[in-house]
């Protein structure tokens, strides 16, 4: 979605839609604006989201390439209102499932008001064709250094001055996405470059994703964390019957694989590995949605379909 297509709501229209808006008639200072999270893999980008929103909403892994999909997460205040896009990480597309994340990660650049860019210590120097990539970056640009609780302040100090000497920033930010250090500040320094004008979504929403959406991510975050080596980046979960009742949702979800093997392994002997995954699943469901789970799962097998244009565009992925 390029800036034309996105039309920020008129006072009165945002009025109209949620009467509780006519708080702003009192508040013409409102400001509301999109900020595009982005970064290498597994620098926490996730995390921070989920601490900025002080809600869990963006599944968080050791494992690179966790998050596949923009994500929208809506941060208010009685002040503001922030859109916050967590990005898949930036790499090198190797197949067309990565080509799609990276195309994520361009559109939320394309139409967002600021950039948060988020480093760690994984490597003192990052790699050149990213730091090219975001010199090009015309949006104010923030950077979070990540994980600053791990090193010493001498190599924060250095780490700051690396990126300082870069000359493409607005502000440096050391932080700890994992402990919330430091995430009061970053809100602050975003909110400088956010517009003034009415929200654009719910003051109660928490993000555009559909309940199903986060129902296969927190399916995928489980299978994520339990299983090693192919499994993890050759899953793909869709959800075929999200039912909501008085007091429970029932949930039938479909996990695809790419191979027979990697079916056997999922499911395990006797079918242990597959049920623990579903305990594990339903746990975090239950906490998420606040009601309680009855959740069903199959495995099938759906060969090559990282690469297959069609499957992609079924699985909610563009190709090229």
């Amino acid at each position: 979605m390029d800036r034309g297509e996105k039309q920020r709501p008129t006072l009165n229209q945002s009025i109209k839609h949620n009467p509780q808006n006519i708080l702003l008639l009192c508040n013409m200072s409102f400001k509301s604006g999109f900020v595009a999270i982005i970064g290498k893999p597994n620098v926490g980008k996730s995390t921070l989201l989920n601490a900025l929103l002080g809600e869990k909403l963006s599944i968080a892994t050791q494992k690179a390439q966790t998050t596949r999909h923009r994500i929208k997460g809506i941060y208010n205040t009685p002040a503001c209102q922030i859109v916050f896009s967590d990005t898949p990480g930036i790499i090198q597309p190797k197949y067309k499932l990565q080509g799609s994340m990276m195309k994520f990660v361009n559109e939320s650049l394309s139409d967002c008001d600021a950039v948060l860019f988020m480093t760690d210590f994984n490597t003192y120097n990052e790699e050149p064709e990213i730091i090219e990539k975001i010199k090009m970056i015309q949006t104010p640009m923030i950077c979070a250094i990540n994980k600053i609780d791990e090193h010493s302040q001498e190599e924060v100090e250095q780490k700051i001055a690396f990126w300082k000497e870069l000359g493409i920033f607005k502000s440096i930010v050391p932080c700890s996405a994992s402990n919330k250090f430091n995430v009061d500040t970053l809100i602050q320094n975003l909110m400088e470059f956010m517009p003034q004008g009415a929200p654009f979504y719910e003051q109660d929403q928490l993000t555009d994703k559909s309940e199903r959406f986060v129902a296969s991510e927190i399916i995928r975050e489980k299978i994520m964390l339990r299983y090693k080596e192919e499994i993890p980046y050759s899953v793909q979960v869709e959800i075929e019957s999200f039912k909501e009742e008085p007091h429970i949702i029932r949930i039938s979800a479909v996990i695809y694989v790419m191979r027979d093997s990697q079916k056997i392994i999922l499911i395990g002997k006797g079918g242990i590995a597959i049920k623990n995954m579903g305990i594990a699943a339903r746990r975090d469901l239950e906490l998420f949605f606040k009601k309680k789970i009855f959740l069903e799962t199959f495995v099938k097998v759906k060969e090559d379909w990282r690469d297959n244009d069609r499957t992609l565009k079924q699985f909610g992925y563009e190709s090229d």
